[in-house]
């Protein structure tokens, strides 16, 4: 299969296989007015499978969800089809509206209007919890 490179934009590469379509939704690319190329189980010489999404056109790509799905991803910024800019997004301290908290007696079941913020309680396992009720946040 030939792959074409871009121009301008961004290669999000390194995803665990299978994880693809979830960025893609996390960052709403689907709304874009712009051409996304998903790549499904492309060789990896490293992992044996990734995923990789290309998106012609320069965004602004929220580093925190990138890091909060697979911190292990690499993002390119192409401008004139050269790498400009490389990234690998950590594992962010805080979540703001990213994931809901799960607890229904939680304060942010009640009142619509706050902000669903989750705070990493345990780096190595990446834990994340609610603020508000402590309860621990799945993905």
């Amino acid at each position: 299969m030939n792959i074409e490179s871009i121009k301008n934009g961004y290669v999000i590469d390194h995803i665990k296989p299978g994880k693809s379509f979830e960025i893609y939704n996390y960052l709403n690319l689907g709304e874009l007015d712009t051409t996304v190329a998903i790549i499904k189980n492309a060789r990896s010489s490293k992992t044996g499978k990734k995923d990789i999404i290309k998106i012609t056109d320069n965004l602004d790509i929220n580093l925190d969800i990138l890091g909060y799905l697979d911190p292990n991803i690499t993002i390119n910024k192409i401008i004139d089809g050269k790498i400009v800019e490389k990234c690998h997004p950590d594992l962010p301290n805080q979540l703001v509206n990213i994931v809901k908290c799960k607890n229904p007696r939680c304060i942010t079941s009640i009142e619509q209007e706050l902000p669903h913020i989750c705070e990493l309680t345990d780096r190595e396992n990446a834990v994340y919890r609610c603020k508000y009720c402590e309860e621990k946040v799945n993905k």
